[in-house]
């Protein structure tokens, strides 16, 4: 069993864990969620996640998740907001937000949301949500600290701040500007050390648990009623979610693809392959798959001549960022792979990473997009230009193709460069302007180091 939650400002992952054994990762932002179903859990659990500073987590990833028999769990943050939002197609709220949210006694996202720490300061959150608020207000009114009048202002105060200056101080000095009781509002602040509430934390923890019991009961893969339908949308987004290093950086799809692309058959191949693990894993669903393939394809890679002991196989999987998780995830596919031999074009490019790392190439090629990176932005060429690089139209394809690859320009371009997945001429002259100026900058180093 396998469990990833993304929690942050609400619970902390030291606290969560003595309730869920689980993975816990960062809040959630777009393509998060992708990138964690990519592993094959069975449960994923969101309380936080990003509302304003970066993009927020899509519903089509979660449904994505859903339709590949994840469990998907959602509470007290943008999770019960979600929650509320996909709950018609499966996923599973947990908590008085999300029923909130769900019978529309809450609209605005800006009742879960709170300013908070980085990670380096455990997500410390630097506001108080509308809902904790609220739940705090009530508290004080049934403790007989405010009246209910006063409670109901101080409401109105709060919901009238911006989300990240709401904080139980300038609510209580705003709400004495307007002329609200201070006998009361002195009590309230004085009171808030023992008295203030979380129900945020509160539906967290609930989630957690009924996670943990769901777990200990025996849980069967998710099953929907939707058929999973692809955009042009999704496959933009699933293909620039990427992949996630064991030190918690994302390693893009597009700058790996673009190291494969410039190497040119390599990536008619990948294709291919990634066409064919596509077939295989989206049927094997379909059909079933012994348990026993997974084991057989394990023993297969460890019989690799490149793999001879257990420090190679720590190696390769460190180089090709994999965790035991991530591992397991990757030989069932590989077993999945040799039922299927006919070709798709549909969805490939999300298993061309897999792919690239049965292969070998991974590792290479990440080094490689890495240093053309950080070389590029060195020397300020991150988009360089024909003028940047000196060089007319012609005389960059006559530089790629016969002087790096040994070949004549091809006569049809354009087809050319759509079957190596390149959208546009545009893309594809970016693509060598960027590997023209890296290739020159690394001959202009090596020529100093001499």
């Amino acid at each position: 069993m396998s469990v990833v939650i993304f929690a942050g400002p609400t619970i902390s992952a030291s606290e969560a864990r003595t309730v869920l054994d689980a993975e816990y990762l960062p809040p959630a932002a777009e393509g998060d969620v992708y990138r964690a179903a990519r592993r094959r859990p069975q449960v994923i659990g969101i309380i936080d996640g990003y509302f304003e500073r970066l993009p927020s987590v899509w519903h089509k990833e979660i449904l994505w998740a859903m339709s590949h028999g994840i469990h998907v769990f959602g509470s007290a943050s943008i999770g019960a907001l979600r929650a509320a939002e996909l709950d018609a197609f499966g996923m599973e709220g947990v908590g008085s937000i999300f029923e909130a949210y769900r019978d529309g006694a809450l609209e605005d996202d800006d009742e879960v949301a709170v300013i908070h720490a980085t990670a380096e300061f455990a997500f410390r959150p630097a506001s108080d949500a509308m809902v904790d608020i609220r739940c705090t207000i009530t508290k004080a009114v049934e403790a007989g600290i405010l009246r209910a009048t006063t409670g109901a202002e101080m409401e109105s105060v709060a919901k009238s701040l911006f989300y990240p200056d709401r904080n139980y101080q300038l609510i209580a000095r705003r709400a004495l500007e307007l002329g609200l009781p201070q006998p009361e509002l002195a009590a309230f602040v004085e009171w808030l050390p023992v008295g203030r509430a979380s129900q945020k934390h509160a539906d967290a923890l609930a989630m957690l648990r009924l996670i943990r019991e769901r777990i200990a009961d025996g849980l069967e893969a998710k099953k929907v009623d939707y058929a999973f339908e692809n955009s042009a949308m999704w496959e933009q987004a699933w293909r620039l979610a990427g992949d996630r290093r064991r030190d918690g950086t994302t390693v893009l799809l597009e700058a790996v693809l673009d190291e494969l692309r410039l190497e040119g058959d390599a990536f008619v191949h990948a294709q291919q392959a990634a066409i064919l693990r596509t077939l295989a894993i989206n049927q094997s669903y379909v059909q079933g798959l012994a348990d026993t393939a997974a084991a057989s394809q394990m023993q297969s890679l460890w019989q690799r001549p490149d793999i001879p002991d257990s420090a190679a196989r720590d190696e390769w999987m460190r180089s090709n960022n994999l965790d035991d998780v991530q591992l397991a995830g990757l030989l069932d596919d590989e077993a999945r792979v040799r039922w299927i031999t006919s070709l798709a074009e549909f969805e490939a490019t999300g298993y061309y990473l897999d792919h690239l790392r049965v292969s070998g190439e991974y590792p290479k090629l990440v080094e490689r997009a890495e240093l053309k990176r950080t070389t590029l932005a060195e020397i300020g060429l991150e988009d360089p230009t024909l003028a940047d690089a000196g060089l007319e139209p012609e005389e960059l394809l006559k530089w790629y193709f016969e002087d790096q690859l040994g070949r004549s320009t091809p006569t049809g371009l354009r087809e050319h460069m759509r079957a190596l997945g390149f959208e546009s001429f545009e893309s594809f002259q970016r693509s060598l302007l960027r590997e023209y100026c890296f290739v020159r900058a690394q001959r202009i180093t090596v020529g100093r180091g001499g």
